[in-house]
């Protein structure tokens, strides 16, 4: 898939909502594991407070980040990894997290690697997706999408479509900095029970969907 156009065609808040409903899937052991990417947060760059590349920031941390559009940013926080694939040209740190899925494919397999975890709980967050793949390192970390076991269907014909796309504040961003806390950044299906902090009376039967 040509990631490098794709992950540089429009700006990172444009490509974090146009990712809702296509396909993430990392193979494992033959297997894909995988589902609807169903919640993005877009990550601005050096202007962008709540980047980790703010002000130009720059270390083998997060040099992913300053890779080519379609190049992974593994990063970890305590013992959780995280989803981020690179936007825009080289030496321009934009990015966009995968925050949730809802599982489509490989789903035993995910509930075995997530100790038994059901349901919504399975994959409604980031740290809870990548555990569901079995990911347990940075190993795939600066990689070119195309030479790593992920995957994200581009394929519009693919893509399941969403009756509303939710923009609201990203999760966990610093109040103090109240523009970029408050920015609409993340993007999901309106209703989607998989969305990492929807609320049981806020779900929709469609999970969202068109």
């Amino acid at each position: 898939m040509n990631y490098l156009s794709y992950f540089t065609s429009q700006s990172t808040d444009k490509i974090a909502k146009d990712l809702i409903g296509r396909m993430l899937t990392f193979e494992n052991n033959g297997e894909k594991l995988g589902g609807y990417i169903v919640e993005a947060e877009a990550y601005m760059g050096i202007k962008d407070r709540a980047a980790h590349s703010y002000g130009g920031r720059r270390s083998p941390a997060n040099e992913g980040l300053y890779c080519p559009g379609g190049c992974l940013y593994i990063y970890s926080q305590r013992q959780y990894f995280f989803f981020d694939v690179a936007c825009q040209e080289a030496g321009e740190p934009q990015g966009v997290l995968i925050r949730a899925i809802e599982p489509v494919s490989g789903i035993k397999q995910m509930e075995t690697n997530r100790h038994g975890k059901t349901g919504v709980l399975l994959t409604n967050g980031p740290g809870k997706l990548m555990q569901a793949f079995g990911i347990t390192s940075r190993k795939w970390d600066l990689h070119d999408m195309n030479d790593t076991p992920f995957a994200i269907d581009l394929n519009d014909q693919h893509k399941k479509i969403a009756r509303e796309i939710i923009a609201a504040p990203r999760v966990g961003i610093n109040q103090s900095e109240s523009k970029w806390a408050q920015a609409p950044l993340r993007f999901f299906p309106q209703g989607n029970p998989y969305v990492s902090d929807m609320k049981k009376r806020d779900y929709d039967k469609n999970h969202g969907w068109a």
